[in-house]
């Protein structure tokens, strides 16, 4: 039976249309070092909600949400590119068609680029197929490769949208801090051979929090319509060899999060002073912030929506850090 406006499950808007952008290569494994002159150009920007409202789901299609969770070291983003090289979107709608038995099309709260993780990652997809939440899940997930998860599903309203109904999004970047490199989660932490202080990374990250231009961290491919973003914290907290740069924002610049922890790791060796960071903010000039950090400690680990949407609720990733409890909330 096909569904309808009339029936008790609510159908839902055809989504917005997807967004063109240029690929790029993985990133080669390195260790962090502010020597290294590297800017990272990988894949598409980060999601933005500079944009009006998507469209609703068409008469007669459910719209269907998903929590996905996957590691970004082989893949060259999310984002599906016409080249055909391997992107979390296509290796994802490519399961959820055979589920389907028809083309399924998804839209995801933010686009991550090529090496960059996510255990936190919401997207939608709109179908006339009738399946219970159970079945999108196990059948999405065993036809998935290990490093891409279907976590939960969803039937949402019509007029919801994985990207523009967002009101905040949360990262974390992960550094592994000691002289030897780690011969375990290498691709999914940043190895960062120097001694770093985390008093003085913690201090600086202030800096940062409220609401400011952030021209200086944005790549120069960002296709933002406003530097403008509010940053609502950046914590810096270390865990033995580890340390957690948690950052939370109603919507993120191209290699944001990346050019703040370039500059928090310089400041961190001793490199510069705390207020460098204040200089390079103000500054709204790229070049001034130095070397861009590598992507493969960067976690999508929380996208939110308002309470009326009701969408389940997980750990806040990657999973290697849940048992610290100071970084819970």
């Amino acid at each position: 039976m096909r569904p309808s406006r009339s029936t008790s499950k609510p159908a839902l808007h055809r989504s917005g249309r997807s967004q063109k952008t240029r690929g790029s290569g993985i990133p080669v494994r390195r260790p962090y070092n502010a020597c290294l002159c590297v800017d990272q150009q990988a894949g598409t920007p980060l999601a933005n909600i500079d944009n009006p409202a998507a469209e609703m789901a068409a008469d007669g299609f459910f719209r269907i949400a998903l929590g996905v969770e996957y590691k970004g070291s082989r893949y060259r983003g999310w984002q599906r590119q016409a080249s055909g090289v391997a992107t979390v979107q296509e290796t994802l709608e490519k399961a959820l068609s055979k589920v389907a038995d028809s083309p399924v099309s998804l839209h995801c709260a933010g686009r991550t680029d090529a090496g960059v993780h996510a255990c936190g990652q919401v997207v939608h997809f709109d179908t006339q197929v009738e399946r219970s939440m159970k079945a999108w899940v196990m059948g999405a997930n065993i036809n998935l490769p290990h490093d891409v998860s279907v976590s939960w599903a969803k039937v949402m309203p019509a007029d919801f949208h994985a990207r523009f109904k967002a009101i905040a999004r949360r990262y974390r970047y992960v550094i592994y801090n000691d002289q030897i490199r780690p011969a375990h989660l290498n691709d999914e932490i940043t190895w960062n051979h120097r001694p770093l202080d985390v008093e003085r990374m913690s201090e600086a990250a202030q800096y940062l929090v409220g609401t400011h231009d952030f021209s200086a961290f944005r790549a120069g491919q960002c296709q933002a319509k406003s530097p403008i973003k509010e940053l609502h914290h950046l914590r810096v907290t270390r865990h033995g060899k580890m340390i957690v740069l948690d950052i939370r924002a109603s919507a993120f610049l191209h290699h944001m999060v990346r050019n703040i922890a370039g500059v928090l790791m310089t400041i961190g060796a001793g490199e510069r002073p705390m207020e460098w960071m204040k200089e390079v903010l103000e500054s709204r000039v790229r070049r001034s912030g130095g070397v861009t950090a590598h992507p493969f400690g960067l976690y999508l680990v929380q996208v939110e929506y308002r309470d009326e949407f009701e969408l389940p609720e997980r750990y806040i990733g990657p999973h290697f850090l849940t048992g610290f409890s100071e970084l819970d909330g």
